[in-house]
């Protein structure tokens, strides 16, 4: 996808050198439709430059700095120099990201999507998540229910729900923490194990979410999650732990959470 109108002063834009000169080089600005940017000599490089071609090529993609934009001269100053090595990498990445989202976007609708259609849902993508890329993520990782607020027909919404969650790969991280049970009821074994089925959710944990709840060595049991990001994660955590320790409570028995173990693994 490319964007209409102008890029913003400060902005850090992607494009690909098509012309070089001896005072300077043009970018072709691949995000903007039909934006050309100009780098000064004196933006190429820091130091004295004495041949632009010592330090760029033609069809060289790199990411700039946009100095400065004058609309009623058609003109963009762009700054290679002045972008760090940590900018560039992540520019770069957020670039290959929505080149993924743009073919995320022709698998979910077809070849044939017309450019009004198109640009009507990238840009309900973009106001919601800020990327289509971001947009198709959210999409992967909570189903229907990310696009809840998005002004898109439910065929479209369950189009990209499909394609996401067949093509997006998605990040998570892991949790862990232990919950101490213990039961002084005759059937105290059986209440342990109704506790831990209550720790796993009892089949009711979001798909989002990977819950497990092994044994490591009474009273003490582990729990393990796996979610999207850290506080989902977090509270998954401790939400598994008070359902485990809501059960023994109830018929007399003591569950207590805890992130470390209690004692050190054999």
């Amino acid at each position: 996808m490319k964007y209409s109108g102008w890029p913003e002063p400060g902005e850090l834009v992607v494009g690909k050198i098509d012309e070089i000169e001896d005072f300077g080089v043009f970018v072709d600005l691949d995000e903007y439709e039909g934006k050309r940017g100009l780098c000064h000599i004196s933006e190429v490089a820091s130091g004295w430059i004495k041949n632009v071609r010592d330090h760029v090529n033609e069809g060289q993609t790199v990411v700039a700095k946009v100095l400065d934009v004058d609309e009623s001269a058609q003109q963009i100053d762009l700054s290679i120099k002045d972008v760090n090595d940590h900018q560039r990498k992540e520019k770069i990445q957020e670039w290959k990201n929505e080149q993924k989202a743009d073919n995320w976007m022709e698998l979910a609708f077809g070849e044939d999507l017309d450019d009004e259609t198109y640009a009507a849902i990238a840009n309900e993508l973009l106001a919601e998540f800020g990327s289509m890329y971001d947009g198709f993520e959210s999409a992967a990782i909570h189903g229907n229910d990310a696009l809840e607020e998005v002004d898109l027909s439910e065929e479209e919404i369950d189009a990209i729900v499909q394609t996401a969650r067949n093509n997006v790969s998605v990040p998570y991280v892991q949790v862990t923490g232990y919950v101490d049970l213990s039961c002084p009821e005759s059937d105290g074994v059986d209440i342990i194990k109704e506790a831990l089925q209550a720790a796993e959710g009892n089949g009711e944990v979001p798909d989002e979410i990977e819950l497990e709840v092994t044994y490591v060595g009474s009273p003490e049991y582990r729990i393990q999650v796996q979610a999207p990001d850290y506080k989902t994660a977090e509270d998954a955590l401790e939400e598994s732990a008070d359902r485990a320790a809501a059960v023994v409570q109830q018929h007399g028995g003591t569950g207590q959470f805890h992130r470390e173990r209690s004692e050190d693994d054999e």
